[in-house]
């Protein structure tokens, strides 16, 4: 990746060469490509299959020309086909069964890796499984070069986009800390070479691992899937692999990381009533009551009340840890029952009075970490799972227990527990956090002989969890929290959001670097606002002084999914400039779901602009976010635009001044678009709207 930057007086040239503005649509050499990949590894009568695994000692690639081959194909909607490939072992009855997924409209192919024991007896041992094990062939010129990016570790640069030169003779492995699947590492990669490449997501909320082996020459070795496996089945058990996706393309890299995004509204972002989800506005009060502790049904009513009274419309109010029973401290989890001490009337009091003021309701549970005298601590420990003997200093205590979801008596209460109280509370949003790192408990469980196997069922369990609180309630939504965005894999996002996607808050120079890195995965995410009025008032200031301009605060926070974190009761807020960013959100959010083009690089330095554009080709129209940082020397910045018609007419207008400029769309991705900040910290929003 390669940056040209000239320096003007007072103004920054940035011409970002990762930019390119082809257009984004599928085209049909790529969806070809797709398919042929598809009919020579997974549905074609000689193919040779994208994965592989040991089985008694012997290779699937060994194994599988001698077992039994069936098919099956179904189509599952008018865009998209499934086929079965079921391989049966003659002699042990093992069933490996690929169940693939290929796409009419996108160049993506997917599948998922079952086992089964069909016999009587247990199986050899299944190890080394690889979800995916492909070889990757380019031309003469040009190298390998891996994107990819940091998962969450509540840092200025969680999800910094990094890129690799995959060199030869150099082996690359890349996988997650402590089993929650983005937490250090994105579970995302981008394989880009000369003119082509491919996209590949490891769907698995558990330890995963990626190796990437260059030969000497033009290849490459991909590997992919559980970080162990070394187990034998026992007669009718069946477990799965990690979900993959990849996502064939031509040309630069950045268009398709929209092709992706692209895929993603379509196919895996949550609906609501049947349509994809809209940009949402939430509010709470966990930073005045201590998360939930010290809150009540008065003052939740209060809040709710006082953000609409002073017109800051809010679609969701969202009450957080420490609703429960505990022991004062939100942190003491395993207890699922409302604290009738501060709640009386249950949370559904609140919800009640929500509800008839057009505000829906978001509840914070953390039912898989499970603390000592809670109910089931005491009343349950066989469902529980117990730590290792030496945690070296991972992210848990010793007395903490790991609820078992893979264990039937435990996840049968939990889906008919949590439910109940989603209905009879009136819950309208399930948010669920993990603060914990489960490998250490999973490895700790297992026996040599079944190593890798709690992983699975916890995995398995923890899906078809969240699946089954669907069932019971269709219009339910899921907001998905890990210690912030430490669980972002693909099957998790194909069921829920991250609301908030790092537990790194508020500070603007953080929140500009996550959108930044983040939007080039995942087109939905969220953060939180917290006021400069608000946040010198705080007893706690998270991240040191904060800039007491509005405008830059809000406007580094924004994202599809915002809370408001403000003290309402306070009267010295800046209530009309907060009523105007509101509006603004509104009318722009949209834009945010669209395609995304980063304008300058990537920067933690508090001396950088930071840029980017959404386009909504669909809407004709789109906007750029420019953010000029605390030690910035220069006023103005030239930003060249991207995915535009060159020859339609835009009209262009900058958030804060009336009026517009008309320009060419070729006028501004050639020459490029003159973006002001006269403040030291400040930021810019500038639309454009494709004129009839």
């Amino acid at each position: 990746m390669r940056t040209l930057l000239t320096i003007l007086p007072a103004t920054i040239l940035l011409n970002f060469s990762g930019a390119a503005a082809w257009a984004v649509s599928p085209s049909a050499a790529e969806i070809g490509i797709a398919r042929e990949f598809a009919k020579s590894t997974l549905t074609g009568t000689n193919a040779s299959p994208p994965f592989s695994f040991f089985y008694d000692g012997k290779s699937s690639a060994e194994l599988l020309p001698t077992w039994n081959v069936r098919r099956q194909i179904r189509p599952l909607d008018s865009g998209r086909t499934e086929e079965t490939i079921t391989y049966t072992d003659p002699k042990t009855g093992l069933e490996a069964r690929c169940v693939a997924i290929q796409q009419a409209d996108f160049p993506v192919v997917e599948w998922t890796l079952y086992f089964k024991n069909t016999s009587g007896q247990d199986t050899p041992i299944l190890a080394d499984i690889q979800a995916l094990d492909i070889k990757l062939q380019r031309g003469g010129q040009g190298e390998f070069l891996l994107h990819h990016a940091n998962g969450s570790q509540a840092q200025v640069n969680d999800f910094q986009p990094l890129l690799t030169t995959l060199s030869p003779n150099s082996d690359t492995t890349i996988a997650p800390n402590g089993g929650r699947p983005s937490n250090g590492n994105l579970p995302y990669f981008n394989i880009e070479w000369p003119g082509a490449g491919v996209i590949m997501a490891v769907g698995w909320p558990g330890q995963w691992q990626t190796r990437f082996v260059r030969d000497a020459t033009n290849g490459l070795r991909v590997c992919a899937g559980q970080q162990m496996t070394h187990f034998t089945l026992h007669p009718g058990e069946e477990v799965r692999s990690p979900l993959l996706a990849l996502l064939f393309y031509q040309g630069g890299w950045i268009r398709s990381q929209n092709l992706w995004r692209r895929w993603m509204v379509a196919d895996n972002l949550p609906r609501l009533e049947g349509k994809p989800l809209q940009p949402a506005m939430f509010a709470c009060s966990s930073h005045q009551f201590g998360e939930m502790i010290r809150a009540n049904e008065q003052n939740q009513k209060l809040f709710i009340k006082r953000y609409l009274e002073e017109g800051l419309k809010i679609d969701y109010w969202w009450m957080d840890a420490g609703w429960y029973v505990n022991n004062g401290s939100w942190v003491n989890t395993g207890t699922w029952e409302v604290d009738r001490k501060r709640f009386p009337h249950g949370l559904r009091a609140v919800s009640d009075y929500a509800h008839a003021r057009g505000v829906n309701i978001l509840v914070w549970f953390e039912p898989e970490r499970v603390t000592p005298e809670t109910w089931l601590y005491n009343q349950h420990p066989n469902w529980l799972l117990t730590p290792p003997p030496n945690p070296g200093g991972q992210a848990y205590q010793m007395d903490w227990r790991l609820l078992n979801l893979g264990n039937p008596g435990a996840w049968n209460w939990l889906v008919n527990h949590v439910s109940g109280l989603i209905k009879s509370q009136g819950i309208d949003l399930y948010r669920q956090d993990f603060n914990i790192d489960p490998l250490y408990f999973w490895r700790a469980h297992d026996t040599a002989d079944r190593q890798g196997i709690t992983e699975i069922k916890y995995v398995t369990g923890y899906l078809a969890y969240w699946d089954a609180l669907k069932q019971r309630d269709p219009a339910l939504l899921l907001d998905s929290c890990a210690s912030g965005g430490r669980r972002l894999d693909l099957e998790t996002m194909s069921r829920s959001v991250p609301r908030t996607r790092s537990d790194y808050l508020f500070e603007p120079v953080g929140e500009q670097c996550h959108t930044y890195g983040l939007a080039l995965w995942l087109p939905y995410s969220g953060t939180g606002f917290l006021d400069p009025v608000t946040y010198q008032k705080e007893t706690e200031n998270y991240f040191g002084p904060m800039s007491t301009n509005d405008e830059y605060v809000f406007r580094s926070d924004m994202c599809p999914s915002m809370t408001w974190c403000c003290d309402v009761r306070l009267s010295d807020l800046h209530y009309v400039v907060l009523r105007k960013l509101l509006s603004q959100w509104r009318q722009v959010s949209p834009y945010m779901l669209g395609d995304y083009y980063p304008l300058t690089p990537f920067s933690t330095s508090k001396t950088a602009w930071m840029a980017w554009q959404f386009d909504r080709s669909d809407l004709g129209g789109g906007m750029v976010q420019a953010f000029r940082r605390s030690q910035s020397l220069y006023e103005a910045a030239r930003l060249k635009l991207h995915g535009l018609d060159p020859q339609a007419k835009y009209r262009v207008a900058n958030l804060d001044a009336p009026g517009g400029h008309g320009y060419t769309g070729r006028q501004l991705m050639e020459r490029g678009l003159l973006v002001t900040i006269p403040n030291c910290p400040g930021a810019v929003i500038v639309t454009y709207k494709k004129e009839n």
